[in-house]
């Protein structure tokens, strides 16, 4: 699956606030995100998608925010990190276990 172009922040923010502001001109939600999407050069989905999380990120809708997001993969990069420096940890101290058990024989 192929990830298209991230869209400017602040294309994203005007194409939400236009979706809000507009809302009541139209006989749907959907019928004013697929009007507004088109005016901006996002698709629909893409457009509900933002509008659903500046909800959730404003405590209109359950679900994780932003800022949530961004912490939980910035904690699992860090835990990644620190794995790998464990492991390095793990395997020097192997090595220097085992020059002390050489250099104790051979002398």
């Amino acid at each position: 699956m192929r990830k298209s172009p991230k869209s400017p922040p602040e294309l994203r923010e005007r194409a939400v606030r236009m979706a809000r502001e507009h809302r009541g001109e139209y006989p749907s939600k959907w019928a004013c995100i697929e009007s507004i999407a088109g005016k901006v050069g996002c698709t629909a989905q893409t457009l509900d998608n933002w509008v659903k999380q500046d909800e959730r990120d404003s405590g209109q809708r359950e679900g994780m925010t932003t800022a949530e997001a961004q912490r939980i993969k910035d904690l699992e990069r860090e835990n990644r990190e620190l794995r790998k420096a464990n492991e390095i940890l793990k395997l020097a101290s192997a090595f220097f276990a085992q020059a002390e058990l050489d250099r104790r024989i051979k002398s």
